[in-house]
């Protein structure tokens, strides 16, 4: 007889996944997809999207890719309903889409930043959820985790409007646990540190170095896989009491002070 009643397997659960085509979504969808999970694959860039479609496909796991602008709230209505039929169903939703759009208080396109790192970092998340939760109502332990981010319980220099809306998400996240609480939907927040992603990978390899060194606690920068098992922590049938946690997967970043 087993000592526990509660599973850590998620294997049959769908799963949405945005900015599923590489990075963290990629290796996200990968790794429920090893957990016997059906993906559903989000992104704006087809062509990618598809190539990671077809690398899960091609090993037999059930996914399948949506392109879907996440500016765009009408699409993300029609996009995630033709998922719920798709799949005939939705238990679990990763808000992982992000881009990065630094700029200075007075720099001209800073307006414009500002604008489209809300609308993509956090209205869309919200978007999102809204569009997802009468699926995720019908499932017996519904999940729902925002990808934030480290600058959201810091900030760097000339990078305020993708700080804010990553301290946006963390608020989002913390509001949401409370109010779905009551229907057992957890809603937590993972923020990852210094990853290697798409995002960073104009960082130079030295520099990258000699910011580890400096800063995280490990000494380096980490995998997209990493943050991805962080996620997947989260989403288990056994993780049925933690909701409104913000979980920093960086290394110990936050924790370092010198």
């Amino acid at each position: 007889m087993p000592l526990t009643e509660l599973s850590r397997s998620i294997r049959g659960e769908v799963a949405i996944v945005t900015g599923a085509a590489s990075g963290m979504g990629r290796a996200t969808a990968h790794l429920f997809g090893d957990e016997g999970a059906c993906v559903a694959l989000v992104d704006i860039n087809e062509e990618p999207l598809q190539k990671v479609v077809r690398e899960m496909t091609d090993v037999g796991y059930d996914a399948r890719g949506w392109r879907l602008d996440l500016a765009d709230g009408d699409a993300i209505l029609s996009v995630v309903n033709e998922i719920g039929k798709h799949f005939g169903g939705i238990d679990i939703l990763v808000n992982n889409a992000g881009i990065s759009a630094p700029s200075s208080i007075d720099g001209d396109e800073y307006i414009s930043a500002w604008d489209k790192s809300l609308a993509v970092l956090l209205t869309a998340h919200m978007l999102m959820i809204r569009a997802t939760l009468p699926f995720i109502r019908q499932s017996p332990h519904g999940r729902i985790v925002n990808i934030a981010s480290t600058e959201g319980l810091g900030a760097t220099r000339g990078n305020s409007p993708y700080s804010t809306a990553k301290t946006g998400v963390i608020g989002l996240t913390r509001s949401l646990a409370v109010e779905l609480g009551p229907e057992n939907i957890t809603v937590n927040c993972v923020c990852p540190g210094p990853i290697r992603t798409g995002m960073t990978a104009g960082i130079p390899e030295e520099h990258k170095v000699i910011f580890a060194k400096r800063r995280v606690a490990l000494r380096r920068y980490a995998e997209p896989e990493e943050v991805a098992h962080g996620t997947l922590s989260l989403v288990l049938p056994a993780a049925q009491y933690i909701t409104g946690v913000t979980l920093p997967v960086d290394g110990g970043l936050t924790i370092r002070n010198a």
